[in-house]
């Protein structure tokens, strides 16, 4: 194996400019470890808070979070994976914006035949935040009505089909006509788009009054207060994530004054801190995609050295589906 790859790395916070493409040597896999060349890398809205600094790391670091390869070394103490594998990971310490790189074996899983690299790097994190989600935060049976902001994005789409198949009416939110359409091409039972109608009011009009029982809310600051007065009585607010800016100012006599309503923070790390835990959400998800349930769209492919560029359009709202870096 070649010592030196190509990786993406940063010295500062601050805009995609600050991203710059370096090589670095990757060392002989620890006990715990396994080496992956990878073959594709996926986006997502917390490697622009790592870029930012709105999340904070030690500097200088490389970025992203996920990505999929082939297992090139195994460390001694491996004992699930081996040479050749085709895996994918949605939770390693930073560092997935490279050729190769070693990633601890416990957030590694393996991924089958029948899902792509291209699949398995889009797939990782934002398919077992749904998992997460639907299945453990607020476990879905089947009979709800649901409200997901942000439905035409990479977690989003993945959300809609998820909800189809467990038969969960699924409203979405989108800001214009073709998100809208997106959504609802992808199993959305209906889609609000917000630019022009309110969100709070066609809730109500969709659910006779009811509102809904939770709301998975990834947008964050924009979206708080909406999503609050989209509740019943005693529902659950998931918030679980920022891409307009972290919630701050909570009053919880906001919760009191709209029917001693719930919030949970909730991020993924929690949900799968141990290999079989992760190992079973990934089965999960790797089943409904081997069985067409859940189809992962790939709206985006970018290059490695193009990683500012591919974080610009994901941040500046102009991406559909999942965006990845492709490595081949």
């Amino acid at each position: 194996m070649n010592n030196q790859v190509k990786a993406i790395r940063i010295e500062k916070n601050g805009g995609p400019e600050v991203l710059k493409l370096v090589l670095v040597d990757v060392p002989v896999p620890q006990k715990n470890e396994v080496t992956i060349r990878q073959k594709a890398v996926g986006l997502n809205f917390i490697d622009i808070y790592c870029r930012t600094g709105l999340y904070q790391h030690p500097l200088p670091h490389g970025l992203g979070f996920e990505a999929s390869g082939v297992v090139e070394a195994v460390g001694a103490d491996v004992s699930h994976l081996k040479v050749g594998d085709r895996v994918a990971y949605g939770q390693s310490p930073l560092g997935a914006y490279a050729e190769a790189r070693n990633v601890p074996a416990d957030r590694v899983v393996k991924m089958p035949d029948g899902v792509s690299f291209e699949q398995g790097a889009a797939l990782m994190l934002k398919g077992l935040t749904v998992q997460y989600l639907f299945r453990q935060t607020f476990r879905l049976q089947g009979d709800e009505t649901i409200l997901f902001h942000a439905a035409a994005g990479g977690v989003g789409l993945i959300a809609c089909q998820w909800a189809k198949a467990l038969g969960v009416k699924l409203i979405g939110t989108a800001s214009t006509p073709e998100k809208a359409a997106l959504a609802k091409a992808h199993g959305a039972w209906e889609v609000i788009d917000y630019s022009k109608e309110n969100v709070v009011e066609r809730v109500k009009e969709l659910t006779g009054g009811k509102k809904v029982p939770v709301v998975y809310d990834g947008v964050g600051k924009d979206t708080w207060l909406t999503s609050l007065d989209c509740l019943q009585p005693r529902g659950l607010m998931v918030s679980f994530g920022n891409a307009s800016g972290a919630v701050d100012g909570v009053s919880l006599g906001m919760l009191a004054t709209r029917g001693s309503l719930y919030v949970t923070r909730p991020t993924l790390g929690t949900y799968v801190p141990t290999l079989e835990q992760m190992q079973a959400a990934s089965d999960e998800l790797f089943d409904l995609v081997a069985q067409k349930k859940i189809d992962i769209t790939i709206g985006q492919r970018f290059a490695l050295e193009d990683a500012g560029a591919a974080q610009q359009a994901l941040q500046s709202r102009k991406t559909t589906g999942a965006t990845i870096l492709t490595l081949d």
